[in-house]
């Protein structure tokens, strides 16, 4: 199996560190010359996990994304959500054919508003069959640190989604599989708007018994915002029988990849939509923000999707729709919140 990473961030670094611990040879696409010349030369990405070192024997380094998803089986989505469309810019429905697709993308494409599964269809003729997701809870971070971490494999063919799964598992990384495209898609979109609304109370010096409740809240508005779209396994405490093989539980709402990674993009500060969060509850613009960081918050562009897309829907998500406000409507986050306090169960 030949495989295609595309992106060179921290999330993308952290994958392919786990891809050439586990021995597999990748087509790695960086977009900029001088980073694979970095690359090539240190033997590690200086600009993101610099502590992760590369076997440079396993490593197809390109700044042609043509050429890295020509010459892969599987190609790794690995870039934030609001670069994709750039990025693979220039690539034809038949570049694709005959490949796997497998997105680490946490997010919606925020100029056609679309699950990138859906972006992929539209654009490119990648069916749902050749498509899986790679989510968490896990942090790029603590991957390059090989602590123990956990991630999610979704796709419609379970015998294949556990292969694609395998190329993952190390003895730093679990990996757990389930079938459950779009809700864990969804929930990660979600999840990383909560985070920057439990960033902005900190920023606004709530404490940790606010803080509770308000993940709490929105654990529940994000159960009810899945269910609404059809989802099954929103209830906790109900599984239906067991894997054969790992003879683990099926996956309900309390599972890793949806309670699990809203708790650890919440309270984390490795979590980037927390810090952007707390710098515009301490009274950042959103501009001076985003230039304090060095990576993108999904968060912010989520926000906006997801008011545009639940317009029609009209799912209740309240604490979703405020921190849309608070980022794009101009509404005081100490204002925003203190409605959010009345509103909290």
């Amino acid at each position: 199996m030949q495989i295609g990473v595309i992106g060179s961030g921290s999330w993308a670094t952290a994958l392919a560190k786990i891809l050439t611990d586990n021995k597999h040879p990748i087509h790695w696409w960086v977009r900029q010359a001088a980073l694979v010349e970095q690359i090539q030369k240190r033997r590690h990405n200086p600009q993101y996990l610099p502590s992760a070192r590369f076997d440079l024997s396993l490593l197809q380094l390109s700044t042609e994304v043509r050429e890295v998803v020509r010459n892969a089986d599987l190609i790794v989505l690995a870039v934030p959500s609001a670069y994709l469309a750039s990025s693979l810019q220039g690539l034809t429905p038949e570049d694709w054919k005959g490949k796997k697709v497998l997105s680490a993308i946490k997010g919606l494409l925020p100029e056609q508003n679309l699950l990138v599964n859906h972006y992929l269809q539209n654009e490119f003729g990648v069916a749902l069959d050749d498509y899986f997701t790679l989510l968490g809870p896990c942090h790029a971070e603590e991957v390059a640190e090989e602590k123990l971490s956990y991630l999610t494999f979704s796709g419609i063919d379970i015998a294949a989604t556990n292969q694609v799964a395998s190329y993952f598992s190390t003895d730093y990384i679990n990996t757990i599989t389930n079938q459950d495209i779009l809700g864990v898609q969804y929930a990660a979109v979600l999840k990383n708007i909560y985070a920057l609304g439990a960033g902005i109370a900190h920023g606004l010096d709530y404490g940790d018994n606010f803080l509770s409740v308000y993940i709490a809240n929105a654990a529940d508005e994000m159960a009810s915002f899945l269910r609404q779209f059809g989802e099954e396994h929103i209830t906790v405490g109900v599984h239906k029988g067991e894997d054969p093989v790992t003879h683990r539980k099926t996956p309900n709402y309390a599972a890793s990849v949806y309670l699990g990674d809203l708790l650890v993009t919440c309270y984390s500060p490795h979590s980037r939509n927390r810090r952007f969060g707390n710098m515009i509850g301490r009274g950042y613009s959103v501009k001076a923000a985003q230039l304090e960081m060095s990576m993108v918050a999904e968060g912010y562009q989520a926000s906006r999707c997801i008011h545009l897309f639940n317009d029609a829907e009209k799912a209740p998500i309240p604490i979703a729709e405020m921190v849309y406000k608070i980022l794009w409507e101009g509404v005081h986050a100490e204002e925003g919140f203190k409605i959010l306090e009345q509103a909290m169960v």
